[in-house]
């Protein structure tokens, strides 16, 4: 595998897109090059190319569809890239159920938009994610609440997990789930957004938890919120 490429602050976000159609990743194409802080570095058609060309290119941010020919599909793609590589990873695609919205987020992607969504979508979910954030459509986050209204959660992470946190990185991860920002965690705790920054990190690491979607996971399985609290999952 090649080194990381070395991203200054004015270099645009560099997009790796992975979709069977050829058609499908011409027209995201032109959205993402439409915005100046962007450029699309490469294409790949299945995962096994979308593998290779992760390496080879490095990108900052995957664009990964899920159902595509070849020896595996986009979800052990991402879990290979993310496990392998710093890339991120939104799941671009036309499905939102939770056979496919749930394995996708454990693989480890940090966004997950519908094809129906519009452009700005798209390149606001690229942004959020190459921030360091997490970004879920809508009707996406419908299904996430309905899958935990229904307490079929197939336990991706240990709940006890949360018994490494301190009273008050629960109250962060309660507030996490709720869909707040860092800039609102830090009004509703009355602290400086820098300190509300590092209690969001150290649960992270201690939960060992990807991002912020992946800490809702967790935040429902535990008990730490309860199903009706959550108002979106964003940055």
């Amino acid at each position: 595998m090649t080194g990381p490429c070395r991203r200054g602050p004015e270099d645009p976000v560099r997009v790796l897109l992975v979709d069977d159609q050829d058609l499908v990743r011409r027209g995201v194409a032109m959205i993402v090059e439409h915005e100046d802080d962007m450029r699309v570095v490469g294409h790949a058609s299945d995962g096994p190319s979308a593998l290779a060309a992760a390496a080879e290119l490095q990108p900052d941010v995957v664009l990964m569809d899920i159902q595509m020919p070849g020896d595996f599909d986009g979800i052990e793609a991402t879990r290979r890239i993310v496990a392998a590589s710093e890339c991120r990873v939104i799941v671009l695609t036309t499905f939102d159920d939770e056979a496919t919205v749930f394995p996708a987020l454990q693989a480890g992607a940090s966004g997950y938009v519908l094809k129906v969504s519009d452009g700005e979508a798209l390149v606001e979910a690229i942004r959020a994610v190459d921030a360091g954030g997490s970004l879920m459509s809508p009707d996406v986050t419908a299904t996430v609440l309905t899958h935990f209204t229904s307490r079929t959660t197939g336990g991706a992470f240990q709940p006890r997990l949360v018994d490494t946190l301190t009273a008050r990185e629960r109250d962060v991860l309660g507030l996490i789930a709720r869909g707040l920002s860092n800039a609102e965690i830090a009004a509703e705790l009355v602290v400086s957004e820098s300190t509300a920054k590092t209690h969001v990190s150290h649960i992270l690491t201690k939960t060992g938890v990807r991002d912020r979607v992946q800490a809702v996971s967790l935040a429902y399985e535990s008990g730490v919120v309860r199903p009706g609290e959550m108002h979106g999952i964003t940055a």
